[in-house]
């Protein structure tokens, strides 16, 4: 898609560059390596040319221990090793931060009633759960699953269970039981913690059914604890109360472990087949996240973050590194649209939030509501709004800018479960240019490849990682020779980490991101990606969503579909045919106006929010339902009977 050059929506001052932690941290690390970074592009090609400087130089900024004997002794993918012989503890770096004088984490509820957990209340119910699971007998490697909405009792089971050199895994509750158990019941679990219900969308969700089912597909557990939010209570008598086993003022000890010990367990999507278990290291984490949260997102101990998430979705523990510098956290389970388009506004209005994350979905939303937050909510303090999950198209970009602030930046982010973390994204001392996203993060060394592997710049290619991260994954789980790993991220470019994402780098180095490589539209030789038909698309007041597929066929031609869903009272006739397809030809391009446009029962998604693209273009190839997508990935599973409908035959 050809892009007008265009003048960023928004510029950082003096004063951002000069107060950015960024700008401390180059100081720091330039005194350190005896030479000068007189912009953020500088540090980010020595981050990536002096791995060992750099990632050395962050481990002393945050004052993680003793400078390490050695930083990197392998720069091979996979296979790199970080940091050996370190021991440490993620918990530690946010034992080191508690603070009295403001709370851990702020809890808000669908009635936006908001509890404060204070640090020393939230370290003493971590301590409790954590002598709780050493009089189990669980220990360094040991599982413990979480079923749980997202609530404070996820972020206390997790800081306990990791003080003990245990391993976290946890499932949201909008996962049925089979789903949470293709997830959870890979890791076999000593202990499962699970709460009775949640509430969403001003309906309260009894999950006792789904806890049960749970609890009879571990066999590995030896205990079971249950947490109330509905007040339905425990499944049966032999369930502990979270409650009781978290009260009492316990101090919060930590094990120390190594560096690459496995601190979590996070899913891929599980569309096609078994979901593999992504396993992260304790001290991966640490610098990554340090490195995410502070230098690239510019939060302290000083600010509020909130990230509309859940425990299934890697933003979760992002949101939880909040708590590695200081930082308060908003706990929210409700809908984001209810009971209005306009709720997550109103709680960081509420929780005064220096950063919010959402979704362009949400943005979207909020835009064709008529939502001008500025107006309605008191966002004063707001500097950042994140933004995650799939493409934010110009337009929205700009009506954040609008509706939001002026001088509120925005900071689109596009990593991964994978790394845990993003590998582009904002920082605070670098425009934003709508609609893309403006650096690459110091230590990760993307490019953009075409299929031969070399760089391309104002074109398309395929987004590489072309060094190590510390927080590339351990392992994965039950992948005992290491081929499940490769063959994800190393086939395609032996020893080069390949994402699956096309981008474009743009000549002021920011990056576009056109969405996934393996769904890519290839229309007469030419790539096309299926996120800029989105983006116009979706700003059309009667199209609720939309998706494209471009589906070889038997006899060597190619359909290209477009299935949309309507807002209400809206209907799919020739006109409304007619402008979807100017609107696509005249802000994409000609090339890419589809052959069809379908009206659609719904447009699937997993359940972290993505669009299925790659499942349902196998079905309208032909691809055996029961093989191409695993339907407890998907949010509305029924919807896969209606596209097998659609093959052409």
């Amino acid at each position: 898609m050809e892009r007008p050059v265009s003048q960023p929506q928004w510029v950082p001052t003096d004063d951002d560059i000069a107060g950015a932690r960024v700008t401390d941290f180059a100081r720091f690390a330039g005194e350190r390596a005896g030479r000068t970074f007189p912009d953020y592009r500088s540090l980010w090609h020595w981050s990536v040319e002096d791995l060992e400087g750099f990632w050395g130089a962050l481990w002393e900024y945050f004052e993680l221990g003793d400078a390490p004997a050695e930083v990197l002794t392998s720069a091979d993918m996979p296979g790199a090793r970080w940091f050996p012989g370190v021991r440490l503890n993620y918990v530690d770096q946010v034992v080191r931060h508690a603070r009295s004088d403001r709370p851990a984490i702020l809890y808000v509820n669908e009635e936006l009633t908001v509890t404060e957990i204070s640090w020393g209340e939230m370290l003493s119910a971590a301590a409790s759960f954590a002598r709780t699971l050493r009089e189990i007998g669980v220990g360094p490697g040991d599982r413990v699953a979480g079923y749980l909405p997202n609530v404070p009792e996820a972020v206390v089971a997790f800081l306990g269970t990791a003080s003990v050199g245990a391993v976290w895994s946890a499932c949201g509750q909008d996962y049925t039981a089979k789903a949470a158990l293709d997830r959870l019941g890979q890791l076999e679990p000593a202990v499962l913690v699970a709460a009775d219900g949640y509430r969403f969308g001003g309906k309260t969700h009894d999950k006792s059914a789904d806890v049960t089912a749970l609890r009879a597909g571990l066999p590995s557990l030896r205990a079971a604890v249950s947490v109330s939010r509905i007040g339905a209570g425990a499944p049966g008598p032999d369930w502990l109360d979270w409650a009781t086993i978290t009260a009492g003022d316990t101090k919060l000890d930590s094990t120390a472990v190594d560096f690459d010990h496995p601190l979590w367990v996070l899913y891929s999507s599980g569309t096609t087949g078994l979901p593999k278990g992504i396993v992260h290291g304790h001290g991966g984490v640490v610098v990554e996240h340090l490195k995410a949260v502070a230098l690239q997102s510019d939060i302290g101990a000083d600010d509020t973050f909130f990230w509309y998430t859940s425990p299934s979705w890697m933003m979760w523990n992002f949101q939880v590194a909040g708590l590695l510098v200081g930082a308060t956290i908003v706990c929210f389970d409700g809908s984001p649209t209810y009971p209005a388009a306009d709720t997550l506004w109103r709680i960081a209005a509420r929780v005064g939030a220096t950063v919010l994350g959402t979704s362009p979905g949400y943005v979207l939303a909020c835009s064709k509501a008529g939502s001008v937050p500025i107006k309605e909510h008191d966002l004063s303090a707001l500097r950042t709004v994140g933004i995650t999950g799939s493409s934010l198209p110009p337009a929205s970009s700009e009506w954040l800018r609008d509706n939001v602030g002026e001088h509120v930046q925005v900071a689109s982010i596009s990593g991964g479960t994978d790394v845990v973390s993003a590998f582009i994204g904002g920082v605070r001392t670098v425009p934003v240019w709508a609609g893309e996203l403006s650096a690459p993060y110091l230590g990760a060394a993307v490019d953009a490849w075409d299929e031969a592997g070399r760089p391309v710049r104002g074109e398309v290619g395929e987004l590489v990682v072309t060094k190590p991260l510390p927080s590339m994954p351990v392992k994965f789980w039950n992948d005992a020779d290491g081929s499940r790993y490769r063959d994800a991220y190393f086939e395609m470019f032996p020893n080069v980490w390949r994402h699956g994402d096309w981008i474009t780098i743009t000549d002021h180095d920011s990056i576009v991101v056109h969405g996934r490589s393996d769904s890519t539209l290839n229309r007469h030789g030419i790539r096309m990606g299926s996120a800029d038909i989105y983006q116009a698309v979706e700003r059309l007041p009667e199209v609720a969503e939309a998706l494209v597929i471009g589906a070889e066929q038997p006899d060597g031609g190619y359909w290209m579909p477009l299935f949309v869903t309507l807002a209400d009272g809206a209907e799919l006739t020739d006109e409304l045919i007619e402008r979807i397809k100017q609107t696509i030809r005249t802000e994409v391009s000609p090339r890419h106006v589809p052959d069809d446009i379908v009206l659609a029962p719904g447009i699937p998604h997993t359940r972290t929010g993505k669009k299925l693209e790659v499942p349902i273009k196998k079905l309208l190839q032909g691809g055996d339902a029961s093989r191409v997508v695993e339907p407890t990935a998907v949010d509305d599973p029924a919807l896969l009977d209606w596209y097998v409908t659609q093959r052409r035959t």
